[in-house]
């Protein structure tokens, strides 16, 4: 029965953590006008480039679109991944 319940314990972590993420690439999405494959490519850069896990820079993000708050080095890797995307043109819509 324990081991039942931790392995519902780390599904639980699982999908919660995969909605962070998704709800960050939504974050993402939203400001720099991407695809859902572009904004996951920009948030794992993110993270390879700072050193910092995944679901805690999509907690970051989400905490940003909240308050309008982000640490500097988020918000400057940000600010850098989405430059490419600006200099292009409309696409679509």
């Amino acid at each position: 029965m324990a081991e039942l319940q931790g392995e519902n314990t780390q599904l639980q972590e699982a999908v919660h953590a995969h909605a962070v993420v998704d709800q960050a690439i939504g974050v993402i999405l939203a400001i720099g006008h991407l695809t859902p494959d572009e904004g996951w490519n920009i948030l794992r850069e993110i993270s390879q480039r700072t050193n910092i896990k995944l679901r805690h820079v999509s907690e970051l993000i989400i905490e940003w679109a909240r308050t309008g708050k982000l640490c500097a080095d988020i918000r400057a890797e940000l600010e850098q991944q989405l430059a490419p995307y600006a200099r292009t043109p409309h696409r679509g819509g």
